[in-house]
């Protein structure tokens, strides 16, 4: 299905026992050691800025190097949240080092669990947790990582929408079903922790066939869903997409991901390819929870910005950092 794909972003951080080491790995400018990045205003963008996220270190080299220009491209990027992506072999000291450098901040942290079984079909992101039971103690100590600190969690890009499609196998739906409402359950037992479970792009045609399976995945007991996660809709699009699923299941609010749709979706190659490392594409929506429509509660960027899709046009493994896209969506954002 049109873009339905999801390239995992990888983390850019330090853990040793149960703390993010901000001391020791935080980007400076190359001058004067102060950070590269800082944090956005919190009246209008509650998230956490990591000063050792991809860009912010690509930002540091540059100015290192004496090319100013490329580093001021790049803090359109470095400069705003993206999600924390956690990964499968750490989880509770990633989640405890995230939100604790977050809190520091007095941000909250943006964190994304992408790890359900059978992920991504065997595609470019392929991978997730060996079988439920490992998912579920994934999950448990994800949430003991969070603890009582302020999280947002975007659950599972895809796990919804490849269930519609068919791409997951009949044989793994009700597991999976039980798997993302299992999540949403133990993670609302965080006192601060929000959780919006991922329900596609509105690239998929039918939006009516997608709120019974959010039902199934527990929205209920959820903040609501998120919309968007790795693709290039437009926000107008996607609100669009998101109102009509939220009529279907009992009002719930949503949040957009406009990391990559300034320019909207590629239309210039094959349909089912569009959505992996497409040219021509700019930064949307700078993150904010000021959206002014009481439906969405916040424009985030959850796919990292300058991270690659997957080895398609060009690019390297999904999740891998990628400094020429990087500077391409910067240079196309106005």
């Amino acid at each position: 299905m049109y873009g339905s794909r999801t390239g995992r972003a990888r983390l850019c951080m330090a853990v040793t026992g149960a703390v993010l080491l901000l001391g020791g790995c935080s980007s400076d400018d190359g001058n004067d050691g102060k950070p590269a990045v800082s944090q956005q205003p919190k009246e209008s963008d509650p998230y956490w800025v990591n000063p050792d996220g991809s860009a912010a270190k690509q930002v540091a080299a540059y100015l290192k190097d004496g090319d100013d220009k490329n580093a001021e491209l790049l803090k359109k990027i470095a400069e705003q949240p993206v999600g924390e992506w956690i990964g499968p072999d750490n989880p509770q000291d990633e989640a405890k080092g995230f939100t604790e450098a977050a809190a520091k901040a007095d941000r909250d942290a943006l964190l994304v669990l992408y790890n359900i079984p059978h992920r991504d079909c065997g595609q470019f992101s392929k991978g997730g947790a060996a079988d439920g039971d490992s998912y579920r103690a994934w999950v448990d100590k994800v949430a003991k990582g969070i603890g009582d600190r302020r999280a947002t969690v975007i659950l599972e890009p895809d796990a919804l929408l490849h269930l519609v499609d068919s791409c997951t196998p009949q044989e793994f739906h009700e597991e999976r079903y039980d798997l993302l409402k299992g999540a949403v359950e133990r993670l609302k037992q965080q006192p601060n922790t929000k959780v919006y479970v991922d329900a596609g792009n509105a690239g998929w045609s039918h939006p009516d066939a997608l709120f019974e399976p959010l039902q199934r995945a527990g929205v209920d007991k959820a903040d609501g869903f998120s919309v968007n996660v790795s693709n290039f809709f437009a926000t107008a699009a996607s609100k669009d997409f998101g109102k009509k699923l939220s009529a279907k299941v009992g009002g719930k609010h949503f949040v957009v991901d406009t990391s990559r749709n300034g320019n909207g979706p590629y239309t210039g190659g094959d349909p089912k390819e569009n959505w992996c490392n497409p040219p021509g594409r700019a930064l949307g929506e700078t993150p904010t929870a000021k959206t002014g429509d009481p439906l969405v509660d916040a424009y985030m960027w959850v796919k990292r910005p300058g991270e690659s899709d997957g080895e398609c046009r060009g690019g390297p493994k999904a999740g891998e950092w990628w400094p020429e896209y990087a500077l391409g969506l910067a240079r196309a954002t106005n």
